[in-house]
C-alpha cells in the first residue's frame, strides 16, 4: 500500500479540525465567534479550560468581552465577574449565562456575596448589549461593561462554572480548578496574572483537615469502640483490651482536635462560605469527646455503686460520636468533592469494620450464652441454709 500523499493528509487534518468544537481549541487565537466580532486581545485563562477576549477603550472606560468556557453539564452556567474590592468570589459583580426553561440562552447579572448565588440584581457599573450562546459544549457570554471612575485599568477578575437545578444557577464545585479561577486583568497591556496558588494551598489545607478527621472521627473511634465492646468479653484479653482501647481513644481524640482546629482556622480564612450543619456537628463532636475523655478519669471500679450509671454515660456518648462522626465525614466529602476513588474507599473501610463489628457480635452472644448455660448446669452437692451450694473445685 502506498502512503497516503502529503496533500491529501493535509486535507484530511484540515477537514477533522473544522469538525472539533471550539472546546478542543488550543488556544483563544484560533476561537471565532459567529457575530464575526473581533477582540483586541485573548487569554487562555490557566483553568476550567476557559477563554477571555475583551477591547478596552480608554476614552469610554469601554470593556467589550466574549468569556467562552465549558459548562459541567448540558445546562449548566458559566460566568465571569470583576471585583472591585478583593480578589476572591466575595464581593465579585458578575455575569452569568444558562438556559433558561424555554431552552434559550439567557444572561443574567448578580452581586456575590457568598458562594451561593443570590437574586440577580444591578451592578455597580453598566452592563449594555448582553447575549450568550451555546455550541458544541461550550457556552460564550457576550456583553459590554462600562467601568466606573476609580475601578482603575487593572482590575481582579473572577471566572467560573456550575449546574442549574430547577432552572436556577446553584452553588459550583470546590475542587482545585474551581478554587485557582481568579486573577488581575491589565486591560491596558491586555494580560492577566494568576491568583490561583493561595486556592491551591487553601485546597491543600482542606485535604489536610479531610484526612485528620477521617483517620480520627471515622476510622480509630469506630476502631476503638469495637475493642472495648468485643475484646472484653475475652477473659484472656484483659486487661489489655481496655489499655487498646485507651490507646486508640485518646490518640483519635488527639488527632481529632487537630482536624477540628484546621477547620475552624479554614472557616476564618473563608468569610462568605458557610457550611453549618457541617461546623455545628463538628463542634458538638468535639464537645462529646472532650466529656468522653474526662470518662477515663471519672471511671468508678466495678463494684463502685456509681458504675452502672458511668457505664450508661460513657457508652451513650460513645455511641453518639460515632454516629456524628461518620455522618460529619461524609458531608465534608460532599463540601471538598474529592475523586469518586477516596468517598469509595472510605465507604469500603467503614463496610469492613462494619461487618466485623457484625461477625463479633454474633461471636461474643455465643461466647456469653456458653458461659451463662455451663454456670446454671452446674452440679450442687445439697442444701445449705435453705439455698443449693456449687461442689467444690
Amino acid at each position: 500500500m502506498s502512503p497516503l500523499p502529503l496533500s491529501a493528509a493535509l486535507l484530511l487534518l484540515q477537514t477533522l479540525s473544522l469538525l472539533l468544537p471550539p472546546s478542543h481549541s488550543l488556544t483563544c487565537s484560533s476561537q471565532t465567534f459567529t457575530n464575526n466580532e473581533i477582540y483586541a486581545n485573548c487569554l487562555d485563562l490557566p483553568s476550567l479550560t476557559s477563554y477571555l477576549h475583551f477591547t478596552y477603550t480608554p476614552s469610554t472606560s469601554s470593556l467589550s468581552i466574549a468569556f467562552q468556557a465549558p459548562p459541567p453539564q448540558t445546562d449548566g452556567w458559566i460566568s465571569w465577574a470583576i471585583n472591585p474590592t478583593s480578589t476572591g468570589m466575595e464581593g465579585s459583580e458578575a455575569l452569568v449565562a444558562f438556559k433558561a426553561s424555554n431552552g434559550s440562552m439567557t444572561v443574567q447579572t448578580y452581586n456575590i456575596s457568598t458562594y451561593a448565588l443570590p437574586a440577580p440584581g444591578k451592578l455597580s457599573f453598566e452592563v449594555k448589549n448582553t447575549s450568550a450562546e451555546y455550541s458544541g459544549g461550550v457556552m460564550t457570554i457576550f456583553a459590554t461593561l462600562v467601568l466606573n471612575e476609580g475601578m482603575g485599568t487593572t482590575v481582579n477578575q473572577v471566572w467560573q462554572v456550575g449546574p442549574v437545578t430547577d432552572g436556577v444557577p446553584v452553588k459550583h464545585e470546590f475542587q482545585a480548578a474551581n478554587l485557582n479561577a481568579k486573577g488581575t486583568l491589565d486591560l491596558l497591556k491586555g494580560e492577566a496574572t494568576s491568583s490561583g496558588s493561595s486556592g491551591g494551598a487553601k485546597t491543600r489545607r482542606k485535604n489536610i483537615h479531610g484526612i485528620l478527621n477521617v483517620v480520627s472521627w471515622g476510622i480509630m473511634f469506630p476502631v476503638g469502640a469495637i475493642i472495648a465492646r468485643y475484646l472484653r468479653t475475652f477473659q484472656s484479653a484483659d486487661p489489655a483490651w481496655f489499655y487498646l482501647h485507651a490507646f486508640c481513644q485518646t490518640s483519635a481524640y488527639a488527632i481529632g482536635v487537630a482536624g477540628w482546629g484546621t477547620g475552624l482556622k479554614l472557616g476564618s480564612e473563608s468569610k462568605g462560605v458557610q457550611y453549618t450543619n457541617h461546623r455545628n456537628i463538628g463542634i458538638a463532636l468535639f464537645c462529646l469527646a472532650t466529656v468522653q475523655v474526662f470518662a477515663l478519669f471519672l471511671r468508678p471500679k466495678k463494684d463502685h455503686k456509681y458504675r452502672f450509671y458511668w457505664n450508661i454515660y460513657h457508652h451513650s456518648i460513645g455511641y453518639a460520636i460515632l454516629v456524628l462522626g461518620i455522618l460529619n465525614i461524609f458531608k465534608g466529602l460532599d463540601i471538598l468533592l474529592p475523586a469518586k476513588k477516596w468517598r469509595s474507599a472510605y465507604i469500603i473501610v467503614i463496610s469492613v469494620l462494619g461487618g466485623i463489628a457484625l461477625l463479633l457480635e454474633a461471636i461474643t452472644w455465643v461466647v456469653v450464652l456458653r458461659r451463662k448455660s455451663n454456670k446454671s448446669t452446674k452440679p450442687y452437692d445439697g442444701h445449705n441454709n435453705g439455698r443449693q451450694q456449687p461442689l467444690s473445685s
